[in-house]
């Protein structure tokens, strides 16, 4: 994730903000067994592996990473395909695997495997990997339940240098499937979901500390206002679960503090996309550095975003 601080919001680009209150009682729990926190520590590790940075320059451990996560992906009986592309005479890939249920209609779940520099990149972004996945192990269990096919993939490329370019794995994979737009329900890109302080150590870009709270313990669905009801199921699922607190921000596309992870290449082609996260920087403060490791993160509150976005993408086929 790149995320820029000092992020100027005014009131006067009709910022909508706010905590989505819904009582338990509007929304029956969809019948899916819970995510493994087990499971999201034995994912994480095989991400970040022994050896080497999974960054742009390091092409050999870009392609062990990819090739691990199409493999785990197919012990869940989800087949997958390398999406194929060039930068600068060099070849990386997408991971794209589909979960068919013999609906017209899809949803894409997506998070980036890639680094930034020399580090683990444990909550950015090994966590919305290892969300990504988990997600599709519960729900290939829950397949007859689900009212539409699901494509998860893994991009690359989303850091610097090629951050904001047409070189960003999900602004490849977006601009693939635009044909497919009027059929494509919602994006959902987990992007860093493993940080969490119960201190007040939330920090926001200039204008929001107001109206957010000051402490680290809550998960953040940000969307456009295209993406409106894609933020709205995700807390409602949060608090139906209530296990860990949902906040959202809502505002225009063209807001630059809501433009920083994968959802944005979607919006470019009119497709509605949202972004789960722990706010990176904002909270985290081994963002982008070789602090970034497993030991910071709380794998348990991992599990309940996860098993929020089993629960929102369940509920829709009801």
């Amino acid at each position: 994730m790149r995320l820029k601080n000092g992020l100027n919001l005014s009131l006067g680009l009709s910022i909508f903000l706010g905590t989505v209150f819904l009582t338990t009682s509007t929304w029956a729990l969809p019948n899916a067994p819970p995510a493994s926190s087990d499971n999201l520590k034995v994912y994480m590790e095989q991400i970040i592996g022994q050896q080497g940075h999974r960054n742009y320059k390091n092409i050999a451990e870009l392609q062990r990473v990819s090739a691990w996560i199409k493999e785990q992906m197919r012990l869940f009986a989800i087949p997958c395909h390398y999406q194929n592309y060039s930068v600068n005479g060099l070849g990386y890939r997408n991971v794209v695997c589909t979960l068919t249920t013999g609906h017209s209609n899809k949803v894409i779940v997506g998070a980036h495997y890639d680094v930034l520099g020399e580090q683990q990149g444990a909550d950015d972004n090994a966590s919305g990997v290892a969300g990504v996945i988990e997600t599709a192990r519960i729900l290939a269990q829950q397949k007859s339940q689900l009212a539409h096919n699901i494509e998860f993939v893994f991009y690359t490329l989303q850091e610097p240098p090629f951050f904001k370019t047409e070189q960003m794995g999900s602004y490849i994979h977006a601009k693939s499937v635009q044909a497919q737009k009027d059929q494509i329900q919602g994006v959902y890109i987990l992007e860093m979901i493993g940080y969490y302080d119960e201190n007040l150590v939330q920090q926001y870009p200039v204008g929001l500390k107001w109206v957010y709270p000051s402490h680290g313990n809550f998960i953040a669905a940000m969307s456009n206002l295209q993406s409106y009801e894609l933020g709205a199921k995700y807390c409602q699922s949060m608090q139906t679960l209530n296990r860990l607190e949902c906040q959202r921000v809502v505002a225009p596309s063209f807001v630059s503090a809501m433009d920083f992870s994968d959802h944005m290449n979607y919006w470019k082609f009119g497709i509605p996309a949202m972004m789960i996260t722990d706010t990176a920087s904002f909270r985290n403060r081994h963002h982008h550095s070789k602090g970034d490791t497993l030991k910071t993160l709380n794998i348990g509150k991992m599990a309940h975003v996860v098993d929020g976005l089993v629960y929102s993408l369940m509920a829709q086929s009801e």
